[in-house]
């Protein structure tokens, strides 16, 4: 069986509670990380296997679609998702940087699932929505080439919903913003 994540990212607090507590009672996954994000959204992120994701991740998708802002289910995702959502990458070189915001929290971590999948790069951070007023950015890092490789194929994966912000490559940036990121 394959492992998954998956999430739902509502308007509201109480539908997003509700619909994280059907999640759970609906197939055999675990909570992550369910919370309000800015500005009083609620997130939900869940583990399994990648059917009874999609069933939990499906179930708080048809109980509460007037309140639903975005969802993913993603079947193996990349390694480097959790330790950037936790701030647990560590980074030795910087050769290029590449920055990528989405409106909404679900979009930002396909757009990385998708960025570390297309070159080699890593990721360095996934803002999930803190403090950012419900926008979510990813940085990440890698070879020029590389980085200006992943970051156009994530900003593809996300433009068609409407949830692309904005998004950067920097060749060779000075030491001082990478301290400042890193």
């Amino acid at each position: 069986m394959s492992r998954a994540i998956g999430m739902i990212e509502f308007k509201t607090v109480s539908a997003g509670v509700t619909a994280a507590d059907l999640m759970v009672k609906t197939a055999a996954v675990e909570l992550i990380e369910a919370q309000v994000v800015c500005p009083g959204k609620y997130i939900a992120l869940i583990t399994g296997d990648l059917s009874a994701v999609d069933a939990s991740v499906a179930s708080a998708k048809n109980h509460y679609p007037e309140q639903l802002i975005d969802s993913f289910v993603l079947g193996n995702p990349h390694e480097g998702i959790f330790p950037a959502i936790y701030g647990t990458t560590h980074v030795e070189h910087v050769s290029a940087l590449g920055v990528l915001e989405t409106f909404d929290a679900a979009a930002i971590i396909v757009a990385a699932d998708v960025a570390a999948k297309t070159a080699e790069v890593e990721l360095i951070e996934l803002r999930i929505a803190k403090g950012m007023c419900g926008k979510s950015y990813v940085y990440l890092c890698g070879e020029v080439s590389a980085v200006d490789a992943a970051i156009s194929r994530a900003k593809e994966s996300v433009a068609g919903s409407g949830m692309f912000l904005d998004s950067t490559v920097i060749a060779h940036p000075d030491e001082q913003i990478i301290r400042s990121i890193i």
